[in-house]
């Protein structure tokens, strides 16, 4: 799973401002004219304007400082509230020294993360507000990342289920056109299974086949299982080279007849994938299956997908190009914005580009799409690689 888990739009502007309730007006404006050169202060004059600009603008209060005595409700009231409907915002409170007991109270209840006596001491406090500014966009920033995750995961298990259902319908059909040339034993050894070719080879083909695509959606199940497992550590999967990811879609897609003969694979210059190895690989089967569809839509004298893999100092790119048909042009300005399919008939769901685009851009990379005016098309896979140590030189 920009993600961070997977996402593909800008990270949301942290919490930034400072809200002071006080109930004395006065006290307000000084605040706000003695740390306004710092911080973007708002103000309330009680617990009930504070919850009511906390409703309105809570995305953008990132600390609460609030006076202990005030009329109707008091600060430790407020601070229990905001915990409960804004948990992520620092509470802060002002307290007299004859409020300590109630405001040591506060601290044991959770209310509060720190307590500044007045009169404020403007170094102290200073230095309160900042901590209490970077402790809130902190937790703002890990509870964004949790939240890429599982978007992500999500994303990746409704993708993934889609994916596995296609080689597992296709060997679905193959048991039950074996279960149809099933004959009955001959001479009653039942100890023997009798089976009808239509053509020579075909019961082994079709034995064969079945076998590639179980493993296949295996191997797609172990990556989502491996993608659920690394989502939350740091350091995610291992890294490997581009070269190393091409091989294993080589070895482990499951072509059929002599579709492995149309795949051509040139390393220009290797490099070390960021991100998880695993997501990267639903990638590059999504575009090579993509490929292979096109070209059986218009299947060419000569057909051809070639993977090149080339890496810069500062970019890198994977590129799969085939001579298939092309995309329509109405479509091509679509495809990895939107789910968009030609083949809604026989399944497609448009969601593999879009699939593809959001991985990408998890990892800081970004998915282009050509298609030539005379056919065929090309989808070039952008890294980013700011360490050119990372850059392999590979003989053609």
């Amino acid at each position: 799973m920009k993600s961070d888990l997977p996402g593909s739009g800008s990270a949301p502007p942290l919490a930034h401002a400072v809200l002071l309730v006080d109930d004395e007006p006065q006290a307000l404006k000084w605040f706000a004219r003695s740390y306004g050169d710092e911080f973007d202060v708002r103000t309330a004059a009680s617990v009930r304007q504070a919850l009511e600009l906390l409703d309105r603008q809570g995305h953008e209060v990132a600390v609460l400082l609030t006076d202990y005595r005030m009329p109707e409700r008091d600060g430790v009231a407020l601070l229990a509230e905001v915990r409960q409907r804004h948990p992520l915002v620092s509470r802060l409170l002002m307290s007299a020294y004859a409020d300590k007991d109630v405001a040591m109270a506060a601290v044991n209840l959770g209310h509060v993360g720190q307590i500044l006596e007045k009169p404020l001491d403007e170094p102290l406090t200073r230095r309160a507000l900042r901590e209490a500014l970077a402790a809130c966009q902190q937790r703002l920033r890990e509870q964004t990342l949790l939240q890429r995750r599982d978007e992500a995961l999500r994303e990746t298990l409704g993708f993934l289920a889609h994916e596995v259902g296609t080689p597992l319908a296709t060997v679905s059909g193959y048991l039950h056109a074996m279960r149809e040339r099933q004959q009955p034993p001959q001479c009653g050894n039942t100890d023997l299974v009798c089976l009808t070719q239509r053509r020579p080879g075909e019961i082994d083909a079709m034995l064969d086949a079945a076998l590639r695509r179980t493993d296949y959606a295996q191997s797609l199940v172990a990556t989502f299982v491996r993608t659920a497992r690394d989502a939350y550590h740091a350091d995610g999967s291992a890294s490997e080279l581009a070269s190393d990811l091409v091989r294993s879609v080589r070895e482990g897609y499951p072509f059929d007849g002599d579709e492995a003969r149309w795949l051509v694979c040139d390393v220009l210059q290797d490099f070390v994938l960021p991100g998880q190895r695993d997501l990267l690989y639903l990638v590059l089967c999504t575009v090579v299956k993509n490929a292979l569809l096109a070209l059986h839509s218009a299947l060419p004298a000569e057909p051809r997908i070639r993977i090149v893999v080339a890496g810069t100092p500062d970019r890198a790119v994977i590129e799969i190009s085939d001579n298939g048909p092309g995309i329509a042009p109405e479509v091509l300005t679509r495809l990895t914005r939107e789910p968009v399919t030609t083949r809604s008939g026989s399944g497609g769901s448009g969601m593999g580009l879009v699939f593809c685009r959001r991985v990408m851009a998890s990892v800081g990379g970004s998915v282009e799409v050509r298609s030539p005016a005379g056919g065929g098309a090309a989808i070039r896979l952008h890294f980013g690689v700011p360490d050119t140590e990372q850059h392999h030189e590979v003989s053609r």
